[in-house]
């Protein structure tokens, strides 16, 4: 039987995410970039969404924010613009609905736009807007 050296397996490796709480410096966009909604999850790592510059495009997720950072519709991003396919891009960036109200607040992007709030989960109501009321199990 080999004798165990390591520091533990693939849960060790997968660590915890303490980075949630942390403030970073607001990003704001530079030449060749611009911010975008998401609409639609594709798949497969893609995803579509509106650019705030009026174009709809098709957005792939770099390998960086892969399975570390999630991103849901009404997200708002940070997308760098191909120069040689303007109906694609990538997102570089997912900012959190704090950072997304800051940004607007700036003029960055229009007060029109609605910042999602998704912490998590429904919390006691469906995605069609139906709320589901709770009775004790002991009546029955």
């Amino acid at each position: 039987m080999p004798k165990n050296k390591g520091k533990g397996g693939k849960n060790r490796r997968r660590g915890k995410n303490d980075n949630e709480d942390d403030k970073r410096e607001l990003i704001f966009k530079e030449e060749g970039q611009e911010y975008a909604q998401i609409t639609k999850m594709l798949g497969n790592g893609r995803c579509d969404s509106v650019c705030f510059d009026g174009v709809k495009r098709l957005c792939h997720i770099r390998g960086k924010l892969r399975k570390k950072v999630w991103i849901n519709n009404g997200d708002i991003v940070l997308v760098g613009l191909r120069d040689f396919q303007d109906e694609k891009a990538d997102i570089i960036l997912k900012y959190s609905p704090e950072e997304a109200r800051n940004l607007k607040k700036y003029g960055e992007i229009p007060e029109t736009t609605e910042v999602n709030e998704g912490g998590g989960e429904g919390e006691g109501a469906d995605e069609d807007g139906i709320e589901f009321e709770y009775e004790d199990v002991d009546d029955i």
